[in-house]
Order: structure tokens, then C-alpha cells, then sequence
């Protein structure tokens, strides 16, 4: 099995495994998904889902979210981690949103990445969650399964992306994003991988061994 097909075998096995992959976070419009996306950093899905259908419900725009003061804000969100850093992202990238993009969130990288407290795996989930534009967005399950897997081989984020935006067609990039991290979190965990039950296990690098073989 060459390279090339190996790699196809992987992803096609993936979309099988995981045919209705998809954000894991509540949105019902862009800005919702970017303040969602923000205030996930360094949290789980779970726990920023606790509270943003409240939030969105009392503050369902930029402008809404202005009307509160950053210790006000703290409150409403006190659960997330790093929730001071957070409340005052959120309420300059709503400053940003209302002055400059006339309240709505722009659908380019450029101006995405402008806003504080986003970087560039936050835009890629807002640009292929929001606007259907594909991308890629390298966060700490699709860096894991992906190097596990071969599909790259870097421990530096923005290479693994570029491996895999380079062996996977456009059209799948979002797709797998949402794939590699459903497989992250139901089998190829950080520390306790559920190997024994892993239809990709003899493609992986950590149960494979060193020497690639188990």
C-alpha cells in the first residue's frame, strides 16, 4: 500500500466511523459561534455550552454585549476558564465588530484574526462552521490523532494543518476536522487510548511502537 492510499484509507475510515461529525458547540449564527469558539479556548465544549444559550438569550448581539461592563461580564461567564482574559476579548472584539464591520462578523481570516482573543484555529472554526469555507482547524485532538496516524508528522500546529490541508482534497477538509476530533475524544484519548477497539489501531504510530510493529 503506497502512501498515498494508506492516507485515503485513514480519512475514508474516519468519515465512516464518524458520518455525523459535527461542532460540538451551540450557535445559532456567526457571533454566536465566535464568542462561543473564544470563550472554548482552554475549556471544553461542555462547559461553554452550559452557559452560552443563557448569554446569547440576554445578549444576542455585539451590541448588546457592550452594555455591559467587563466585571459584569466575568459574572456571566465565571465558569470558563481564564474568564478575565475572556471577558476582555469579548467585549473589544465586540467594540471592533460594531465600529468596523457594521455589527456583523466578517467572513475573511484577515479580519477574523484582527480581533483579540482569536487566532488562527478560532477563525478556521468560525470560517468553515459559519460560512462554509473550507478549513482545517489544528486544535489539541487533531493535532494528536493526526500525528498518531501519520496523516502528519510535526509538533508544531500550523505544519500539521499544512500536512493535512496538502494530503486531504479541499472539500473534506471541514469534514475531517470534525472527525479527528469525534475520534479524539471517544477512543484516541491524550493518555489512556482505547487501542483494542481502534478500527485505525495498525495504522498508528503509538500502538504500532517505534519500530511499527506491535
Amino acid at each position: 500500500m503506497t502512501i498515498l492510499d494508506r492516507d485515503s484509507l485513514i480519512v475514508s475510515t474516519l468519515i465512516e466511523m464518524y458520518p455525523d461529525a459535527c461542532c460540538a458547540l451551540f450557535f445559532n449564527n456567526p457571533f454566536e459561534l465566535l464568542i462561543a469558539t473564544i470563550l472554548a479556548a482552554q475549556a471544553t465544549d461542555k462547559s461553554v455550552n452550559q452557559i452560552t444559550p443563557a448569554l446569547f438569550s440576554r445578549y444576542p448581539t455585539p451590541a448588546d454585549f457592550l452594555t455591559l461592563s467587563q466585571e459584569e461580564l466575568e459574572k456571566e461567564i465565571k465558569t470558563i476558564g481564564l474568564y478575565k482574559n475572556k471577558a476582555r476579548h469579548i467585549l473589544a472584539t465586540c467594540k471592533i465588530l460594531v465600529e468596523e464591520h457594521g455589527g456583523d462578523v466578517p467572513a475573511n481570516r484577515e479580519a477574523l484574526e484582527a480581533l483579540p482573543g482569536v487566532g488562527r484555529k478560532t477563525a478556521n472554526v468560525v470560517l468553515s462552521n459559519a460560512f462554509n469555507i473550507p478549513t482545517i482547524a489544528v486544535d489539541t485532538h487533531v493535532f494528536r490523532v493526526s500525528n498518531r496516524l501519520g496523516l502528519a508528522d510535526s509538533k508544531d500546529l500550523w505544519k500539521t494543518e499544512q500536512a493535512l490541508m496538502e494530503k486531504v482534497p479541499e472539500s473534506l477538509w471541514s469534514q475531517l476536522h470534525h472527525c479527528l476530533i469525534f475520534h479524539g475524544r471517544q477512543v484516541c484519548h491524550a493518555r489512556k487510548p482505547a487501542c483494542d477497539g481502534c478500527q485505525l489501531a495498525l495504522h498508528c504510530k503509538m500502538y504500532l511502537g517505534a519500530d511499527g510493529s506491535k
